[in-house]
């Protein structure tokens, strides 16, 4: 694959952190966001990636954030939409403002920042946007309203995309990952040999994306192969 320019939203950790690490190791551009400082220097100096602060479910900051990468990169050839944190709650006891928040990242964040890089893709005719949801949005589950909701509106919506921007040269594909080795809500401590690690989900983004342009990856469910062995 030639050479080309990354915007990952949440990329300061976690599956975010990993698509960042490989798609600079194959040598593209990267610009990525998060919202603490901490992680994105890391990031930062871990890859020379270019990282933004910012927060997906704000207007003005996913405006700044395709300005920004437009000055520094001079365009967004691949858009990752990975910005998103998890809400368990059972119908009856749940908060509905708590559901707003996490729709407001989860959805229109990533609703609101393709809107901004689509025409820019559309202008020169080529394209790849990444949407990652999860196995939770394919299988609904005790207390997963909120986040497997979230999940089925993103993989509706990729569908939706699919058939507006394919005629254009644009590519959108759906990754729904079983559960991930990462610091999740807050969990740490999860090593877990029979479950995914960020970077296996990083890995089939990039496996995807290098295919040729004829192929479109519509949506890949991901589950840890059990038990496993290291390659």
């Amino acid at each position: 694959m030639e050479p080309r320019r990354f915007l990952i939203t949440g990329g300061s950790q976690g599956i975010g952190a990993a698509i960042v690490q490989q798609a600079r190791k194959a040598g593209h551009q990267v610009a990525f966001t998060g919202r603490t400082d901490s992680h994105i220097q890391s990031t930062v100096t871990d890859t020379g990636a270019h990282g933004i602060r910012a927060d997906v479910a704000s207007d003005t900051d996913n405006q700044r954030v395709v300005d920004e990468c437009l000055a520094k990169m001079g365009g967004i050839d691949v858009l990752i939409n990975n910005a998103a944190f998890g809400y368990n709650a059972e119908i009856g006891s749940l908060d509905v403002n708590g559901m707003r928040n996490l729709f407001a990242t989860n959805v229109f964040g990533a609703v609101d920042i393709t809107n901004r890089v689509v025409p820019h893709m559309k202008a020169k005719g080529d394209g790849d946007i990444v949407n990652i949801a999860s196995t939770a949005g394919m299988k609904g589950a005790k207390g997963a309203t909120v986040y497997a909701g979230s999940n089925w509106a993103i993989r509706g919506i990729t569908q939706c995309w699919q058939a507006e921007l394919r005629p254009h040269g644009i590519r959108v594909i759906c990754i729904c990952p079983s559960e991930v080795q990462t610091n999740w809500a807050g969990r740490t401590g999860r090593n877990n040999p029979n479950k995914l690690y960020a970077g296996d989900i990083a890995a089939t983004i990039m496996s995807g994306l290098e295919m040729p342009r004829r192929v479109l990856w519509t949506e890949l469910a991901v589950f840890a192969n059990n038990p496993w062995k290291e390659d």
